[in-house]
């Protein structure tokens, strides 16, 4: 057995088949936290959402994700374990790994969809998990769930010893999340754009002089694939245009059900995706949107155009406050042109961070200063043209769409 793991009194005995990563090892003692309701639940959560009815294969689950990033934390630990030395205890390195295990529990399906709504962060919901349900599979797994907890949700005090290292390691540029779900969601999707050389990426990851991760120089081209990767993936997969249709259709739909006092949030937290759409089919969807997502019937789309924050019609149509009253403008202007009613939803991605905040190990540099294309304004750059402004109706395009721009331009 490797030295380090005999040390931190880790034995993996326990093989589990991952089509990505071949035979991921996890110790017995995690086998109570794969059984528990609250981890299988993610076999019945797909991991990209309505992401399927444009790519097929996209039918992975949070499950599979979740294994994935635990696996990539015990080789990111293993790359950083020379440089952090003593920091990383028995304790501490439990809790880490199951940490990454457990990181998504807390997801309920379209959750990043409707971040924008004032909902429990998936983070909090996960830190609840672990110390309520899943706090004795966690302490049979000889791990504190105060200090996995912790991990997770960094809005918690920091308990125990590392865990602001964990922190860093398990969010972070080249995070284990990261690691896994780009090369997971590409190989499901058949696309090219996220696969990452992982074992480079290990190879060059390390800790700075202040205990915090980064990268040696020959590392800053791991920094610069995955960043292009992650522009990649979502411009091709996460926000492509019928995906974006599928999810603002949802969010429209939870949008209503909160505001009409049919749905308490509470509700959404701890569902499976079956349980979701059970739930918004009784009498929570009455224009029928949440219905036509799960039939794979999606509102075509009539209009686009980058985000402008300078015109006041786009600006009205950005915010959710304001939101409702622009699509229902926009709906009558449709209607007036076509002689009937219909559905319309507008669409805006909330602003995407590209994480390059790290050191480069040895230069004194941090990883913009270095010699590396990704200047803040490139960076800048990417996230602003992934913001397009959509409308999606279904009213023929080329009906709606002079209606829509008449309004919007």
């Amino acid at each position: 057995m490797d030295s380090m793991w005999q040390r931190l009194g880790i034995h993996f005995t326990e093989p589990v088949r991952d089509p990505l990563w071949g035979t991921i090892m996890l110790p017995e003692e995690f086998k109570g936290i794969l059984s528990s309701p609250d981890f299988v639940k993610l076999s019945r959560i797909m991991q990209l959402g309505p992401a399927h009815l444009v790519y097929p294969g996209a039918t992975h689950t949070r499950r599979a994700h979740s294994i994935g990033v635990y696996s990539m934390a015990t080789k990111v630990l293993k790359a950083i374990a020379a440089d952090a030395g003593e920091l990383i205890t028995p304790a501490g390195c439990r809790a880490f790994l199951i940490a990454a295990l457990c990181h998504d529990v807390g997801h309920f399906p379209y959750a990043h969809s409707l971040k924008e709504l004032p909902l429990d962060e998936h983070e909090a919901l996960t830190a609840r998990a672990v110390r309520g349900s899943l706090a004795p599979a966690i302490e049979a797994a000889g791990a504190d769930p105060e200090q996995v907890a912790s991990i997770v949700d960094m809005d918690l005090p920091a308990v125990g010893s590392g865990t602001e290292l964990y922190r860093m390691l398990l969010s972070g540029v080249l995070d284990p999340d990261k690691l896994d779900y780009l090369n997971r969601d590409a190989w499901a999707c058949g696309v090219p754009y996220g696969v990452q050389d992982t074992e480079f990426i290990l190879r060059h990851i390390k800790l700075d002089d202040e205990g915090k991760p980064g990268v040696d120089e020959r590392g800053v081209m791991a920094v610069e694939g995955v960043l292009f990767s992650k522009y990649q993936m979502y411009r091709a997969v996460y926000w492509h245009k019928s995906v974006r249709a599928a999810t603002s259709m949802v969010k429209k739909a939870v949008i209503a059900a909160l505001h009409d006092g049919s749905l308490d949030s509470s509700l959404l937290y701890g569902l499976d995706d079956a349980g979701f759409y059970a739930l918004m089919a009784g009498g929570k969807d009455p224009d029928g949107l949440i219905r036509s997502v799960y039939d794979g019937t999606i509102l075509p789309c009539c209009y686009e155009s980058p985000y402008d924050e300078g015109k006041g019609a786009q600006r009205k149509a950005a915010h959710l406050v304001t939101r409702a009253a622009m699509e229902k403008e926009l709906a009558d202007a449709v209607s007036a042109r076509t002689g009937k009613p219909c559905r319309l939803v507008i669409d805006l991605p909330e602003p995407l961070s590209f994480e390059s905040g790290m050191n480069v190990v040895g230069t004194g540099k941090r990883f913009s200063e270095s010699a590396t294309v990704f200047r803040p304004e490139v960076v800048k750059g990417f996230a602003g043209s992934l913001r397009v402004l959509r409308v999606f109706c279904d009213a023929a395009p080329e009906l709606a769409g002079p209606a829509v721009l008449e309004v919007l331009s």
